[in-house]
Parts: C-alpha cells; structure tokens; sequence
C-alpha cells in the first residue's frame, strides 16, 4: 500500500528505437492511464494512479497532466503536474489516492494538454464499501498456454495443446463470466532448464515460443498459431486486464544473462503486442521462493529488477511489473526484500495454505510480506491454488471449500489471482474443456458464490 505522502515520480527515457516503429508525422504524444489495483477495489484500497505519456514528435514540448474525479472540474481535481520532455522521449506520473469514504461507481479522467492538443483518457472505477481490503473474491488468474510439468499437466496438456484462437477467446469469456478479470499469462517460452544447470550463455537459448517471435525460431507444438493476440483482442473486447508474461528464461534465473535476454524479449512483445487496451503490465515467469535462494541469487534478483524495470518503464511508464514468489523462507530473507521490492510494483506470493510446519503460518506469512510492501510503497497480491495434487501429482480442481477457506483467511490482499483456470476451471458453453467435468463443477460452484455474493448490492 502506497505511503500517504503525495508523491511525484518521473520516468524519462530516451524513446528514439520505439519512435521509429511509429509513423514519422505523429503530431501528438500518446497517453496512457492505469490503476493500481484495477476495478473493481474496496474502499479500504489506496490506489496507484499512473500516467504514461510519449513524445514521439521531433520537438521538445510541455505536457500539464490533470487528473480528475468523475468531472472535469477545478473542485474535482485530484493531481496535476507539468511535465516537459525532449524529442522521442517518455515520463511517467503516478500517485496515490485514498478510496476511503468513496463507495460507488466512479471514473478516473486524465486530460493531457501540450499547446492546443489536448487528449483525455479514462478509466471505470468501482469502489466497494467493505471492513476488508479484499473483494471477497478471486479478481483473476494465471493463463498457462500448456503446463511444464507433463505430470502435473497429465489431465489437461493433451487438450490445451488442441485449442484453436477461437477457442483461446471462450476460455477468456469463460474468466470474465466469472469476474476474473486480471489475466497473468504464465509463459511466452517453453525452456524447462534451471539456474546453474545450462549452458545457454555458451550454447545459446534453445526455447520454444508460443507466439511467432522473430527472436527465436523454435516454436511450441500447439494448434494456436498466436494465442497471445488472441487471449489480448478478447481481453480488449471485454474490458479486461493482462499481464504479459516475459519468460521463460530459465527457473530461477536472475543473472546478466536472463536480464539481457527478457529486454530483447520485453522489445518484441511491446512492438507486437503493445497497442492492446487490455495490456496491463509485465509478469515475470522465472518465479522463486519466498527466501530468494542463496546469495548470489538474491544479489541478481536485485540487480535483474532494478535493470528489467527501468527498461520496460522506458517502454512503458506506467504499466506494472510482477513476480510471483511462495510464502515459505521469507524471515530469512528481510534485507533481500527491501534492497528488491522497491524495483517491482507487484510481489503476488502462493502458497498461504500449505506453509511448511517449522515455519510462519499463512496469516503470519501474509501480514510479514504486507508489512514488507508497504515499506517499499508497492503492492501486495495473492497467487491462490484452485488446485490440489492426485496420487499421481496431476493437479487437479480443489474442492469449492477450499477456495472460500482462503477468501475468509486472508482478508487484507488487494487482488487475489488464482493459479490457474487453464485445467482447472472451465465454463459447460466451452466447446473444449481441459481437465474433464471436474473443472466444470468448480467453475459453477464458484459462479453460485459469486451470484450470491453480489446480491445485498442488487
């Protein structure tokens, strides 16, 4: 949760590469607003409130950013700053605003004025009266193209590797039905190799992509010929929210070597992917555990983030980066922490309901990586298993009971992502349902709790 301080932070970047994938007569900036959690939020939330804006023009201008609640009205006025830029360059604003005391719908306004152009750009903000900082529900969830464990994935690899585009888009509708409308897709690379036992650096980087990269010619044997553009367009049709995953690199990889290799990534992606409405930040797929390794990987995992985030701000300055860690270890390792959490804008932990018994339990783990964020200004999300293991270690739906278990224990998480809806939760309309009827059960179990738990606001 952001520090109450008004804060004003510019990103300026040189934007001459980005520029030149862009039409040379561009006469005015390009703008884009993004909140921090996205809508919905409780009024227990502080919100982030971010501007990116882009001069791709060849002159220096000056751009006054006014940021406004519901009207553009001098009394309605929430931030304003004036921000200059030279040619070809980019800045981000961003600062924080309390919910408390603003239940109901509302719209976030940004007007950008240079001279006489002005653009406006807006976003719908519902804010919940609630005693918690959840929802009360889960808000999103992982999108994995295939699972990289072909155990793990014995139930439901067979079908995913099956899905047209088309098909790609019902399982987006099926999530947003669902009211999971953040998307964290899992990987754009298949490389099932691990810090310290490759050879990449010597014998160059052999993944396959999920998408046509012309970085590198390997591709994942699966029907889709770009289910990245197709889970976008569909997001973008339906309003929502996707973190575009950058990885895999290798599991647990933070050295030199991984850092360059995700900005060549991050560039590709940007330039084909970028001009979605629904992309909304950067997620991370090497993940970790929540005591960040040894050392040496605690020393890369900084120096990866401090280096991964300024890159990608420089492409995109209000758009937030992720990473996903499990909750064990995490007393081990407070100095790592606040050395690595003020290069990230969003830590998303797993694991709260299956702590090791040595260690925290999962409330105590929950409010220790809160205490840790808010240190570091920056937010704190869950990861919550929709999973558990079979006899064989396929995963498979957990039971209704256990997710409402975790929506009651651990209230104070701004969003709550579950891992994954690809296997584990499918809509009956659905015209191929990986995992079986199991994960239709779940999928309708849960929209009956999510039906009545809207219901008092009817």
């Amino acid at each position: 949760m952001f520090r109450a301080a008004i804060s004003l932070i510019l990103i300026l970047a040189d934007c001459s590469s980005f520029a030149q994938n862009n039409s040379d007569n561009i006469a005015k900036p390009e703008l884009s607003l993004t909140l921090i959690p996205p809508s919905p939020v409780t009024d227990k939330v502080e919100l982030d409130i971010r501007a990116g804006i882009h001069n791709h023009t060849h002159s220096p201008r000056t751009f006054l950013l006014r940021f406004f609640l519901d009207e553009e009205k001098k009394e309605n006025t929430l931030y304003e700053s004036s921000v200059s830029l030279d040619q070809n360059s980019s800045a981000g604003v961003k600062f924080p605003w309390s919910t408390k005391n603003k239940a109901g719908q509302h719209t976030i306004i940004l007007v950008c004025q240079s001279g006489k152009d002005v653009i406006r750009k807006e976003r719908k903000l519902q804010i919940l009266a609630s005693d918690i900082r959840s929802t009360k529900k889960i808000d999103g969830a992982f999108m994995g193209f295939y699972h990289w464990s072909e155990t793990e994935g014995r139930l439901w690899n067979s079908d995913i590797k099956k899905m047209t585009e088309n098909q790609w888009r019902e399982l987006v509708n099926a999530q947003h039905e669902l009211e999971m409308n953040i998307i964290v897709m899992q990987e754009v690379f298949r490389n099932q190799m691990y810090v310290d036992q490759h050879k990449i650096p010597e014998e160059g980087y052999k993944g396959l992509a999920y998408y046509p990269s012309g970085l590198y010619p390997g591709r994942m044997p699966i029907k889709a010929n770009d289910p990245v553009e197709a889970v976008l367009s569909q997001a973008d049709t339906n309003n929502m929210n996707v973190f575009v995953a950058v990885g895999l690199y290798a599991w647990f990889d933070f050295s030199k070597g991984s850092l360059e290799w995700h900005k060549k990534v991050a560039d590709e992606l940007w330039e084909r992917y970028g001009h979605h409405p629904s992309f909304y930040g950067w997620y991370i797929s090497e993940e970790m555990d929540g005591g960040l390794g040894n050392e040496q990987q605690r020393k890369d995992m900084i120096d990866f983030f401090r280096g991964f985030s300024a890159h990608v701000h420089h492409l995109a300055p209000d758009k937030p980066v992720m990473l996903a860690t499990n909750s064990y270890n995490i007393r081990d390792a407070e100095g790592t922490y606040a050395k690595l959490l003020p290069y990230l804008d969003i830590l998303c932990p797993f694991g709260f309901h299956r702590m090791p018994k040595e260690d925290f339990t999962g409330e105590e783990a929950a409010e220790h990586l809160q205490k840790l964020c808010n240190a570091a200004s920056m937010h704190l999300w869950m990861d919550m298993e929709v999973f558990n293991f079979a006899p064989d270690n396929a995963l498979v739906p957990r039971p209704i009971e256990g997710l409402l278990s975790d929506l009651n224990r651990f209230p104070n998480f701004e969003k709550i992502i579950c891992y994954q809806f690809p296997g584990l939760m499918n809509s009956p309309e659905m015209s191929i349902r990986p995992g079986g009827e199991k994960t239709v059960q779940l999928f309708l179990e849960y929209k009956k709790y999510v039906k009545n738990l809207r219901a008092p606001e009817k």
